[in-house]
């Protein structure tokens, strides 16, 4: 087929750009693909860890519900796979705080110390570490660990203010110390103003009479 010679100019202006830019473009082209393709295969392994991260909660939560030592070593197995496998899931901070409850619940308090520890370290969801701090002194509590329980509690945050208080007063006056438990329970008291758990403290108060 002839070509004229204004077609046959745009086809050796066509070969010479090709000649000279053609190899980046493909490259450019290549780069942009593989960058979709990438995206796409980083959704589907989100979503796909998301979705193995809620069935081990599902497992941790229905063992919570259960009794007897086989629902005590699911709990265990189910947050351990949570803590090493999906710690930076949203579903690993909650199924662990879960864990920690259902195996005081059943007082092994050293599994659901273990648990609250983890918890205070690594949580990648930092609104929940005040709870777990809560709640670890609670433990420690129960285990007569009073300095560890109190060092939890250190710098309350604002909100959680009246509970850590109170807490405090809980720990002080295991450790005997009357009047320092009654001090915390009126901070704790006055932070909580409005709050049923008031009530509570009130009666903590109440109980210690004039001693």
């Amino acid at each position: 087929m002839a070509y004229d010679l204004e077609e046959q100019e745009k086809l050796d202006a066509l070969r010479a750009w090709w000649d000279r830019y053609g190899t980046l473009c493909a490259i450019l082209i290549f780069v942009v693909v593989a960058a979709i393709v990438g995206w796409r295969g980083w959704q589907w392994y989100q979503g796909h860890q998301a979705s193995q991260a809620m069935g081990y909660f599902e497992a941790l939560e229905g063992a919570a519900g259960q009794q007897g030592e086989d629902a005590v070593a699911r709990i265990k197995a189910a947050s351990t796979t949570l803590r090493s496998e999906f710690a930076e899931s949203g579903y690993t901070p909650r199924g662990v705080l879960l864990a920690a409850q259902a195996l005081q619940a059943r007082n092994d308090l050293d599994g659901a110390r273990e648990q609250l520890e983890w918890l205070v370290k690594n949580s990648s969801d930092a609104a929940l570490i005040p709870l777990a701090r809560l709640r670890l002194a609670g433990v420690l509590l129960e285990q007569k660990q009073y300095d560890q329980a109190l060092a939890q509690l250190s710098d309350a945050p604002a909100s959680f203010a009246g509970l850590y208080a109170d807490r405090q007063g809980d720990i002080l006056a295991a450790q005997g110390k009357t009047d320092e438990a009654r001090a915390a329970w009126e901070v704790a008291l006055k932070a909580l103003d409005g709050d049923p758990v008031a009530q509570i403290v009130q009666l903590k108060i109440d109980a210690l009479g004039g001693a």
